[in-house]
């Protein structure tokens, strides 16, 4: 019996470790362009996952309407990210707040950390106010970590 115990422990841990790496798998896309930009001090959102499909911006600085006429994300690049990267500079406002509503309304917004790089699928993830994040993104600023809720950090 102790046998059967030991062996049906294993072969849980087995299949455990087996599982874990499945669902934490990073986006080869991703990992590719962070490889070839590095911490270059800008945000990047693709509208496609794993940074892929057309590349919408890229800003060293904050835009307040991803859907105006004007800064780096325009027109309809608006509420079509569906991946997104912060290999912005680590220091000060090295926090990238993405917000569901423009000019920086914080009543809703998700925050990616520069340790996290990026985020290979926004369907996973959710602003503070629960909507989910892919394909809503109308701004975005710089902000420091306090500047985000616990509970606001997207990955």
């Amino acid at each position: 019996m102790r046998k059967l115990t030991v062996s049906l422990a294993t072969l849980g841990l087995a299949a455990l470790g087996i599982a874990i790496p499945a669902t934490a798998h990073a986006g080869p896309g991703c990992n590719a362009n962070w490889n070839s930009h590095g911490r270059d001090g800008n945000v990047r959102a693709w509208d496609g996952t794993d940074c892929g499909g057309e590349l919408l911006g890229v800003t060293p600085g904050n835009d307040p309407e991803w859907g105006d006429g004007s800064g780096p994300f325009q027109g309809s690049d608006v509420n079509r990210a569906s991946s997104v990267m912060n290999s912005g500079f680590v220091g000060g406002k090295d926090v990238v707040a993405f917000y569901w509503l423009s000019n920086y309304n914080d009543t809703s917004y998700g925050c990616l950390l520069p340790s996290e790089k990026y985020v290979d699928d926004l369907s996973r993830n959710h602003y503070t106010n629960n909507v989910n994040m892919n394909n809503s993104i109308e701004s975005h600023a710089w902000v420091t970590s306090g500047a985000c809720a616990p509970g606001s950090f997207i990955s």
